[in-house]
């Protein structure tokens, strides 16, 4: 991720746990328990997917390991809390922006969810 240009498109993956530390320092299942609920259930990031995306944005400065360690109702002095960094918000940032054009598009097209069905 380091050589990718800073404004290349995440992957969705990066994407939900961007989201998911935007708000707050969260550990790995935090953050899989965050995605959940920011997705109503569509997504359900398992272990592999969430930490190999981890390791990936570590390497590319996207989110960094906090400071904190343990979560008070967890009891679990062995959770690794991450936080999102500030290239990680401008990624965030550029990410969102680019959804956003892409449902200006939409609109001025006047295309809806239906639009692809099937008959119309």
């Amino acid at each position: 991720m380091k050589n990718k240009k800073a404004n290349a498109p995440l992957t969705p993956a990066v994407l939900h746990i961007l989201l998911a530390l935007s708000t707050k320092e969260r550990h790995g299942y935090g953050i899989m328990k965050q995605v959940e609920a920011d997705s109503q259930g569509k997504v359900n990031m398992g272990p592999g997917t969430l930490y190999g995306s981890l390791g990936r944005m570590l390497e590319a400065g996207l989110i960094r390991e906090s400071d904190r360690k343990t979560d008070p109702e967890m009891d679990d002095e062995r959770r690794v809390y991450y936080t999102i960094s500030g290239q990680g918000r401008k990624a965030l940032e550029a990410e969102l922006r680019r959804y956003r054009e892409v449902v200006a598009v939409a609109e001025e097209k006047r295309l809806s969810p239906n639009a692809f069905s099937y008959g119309i």
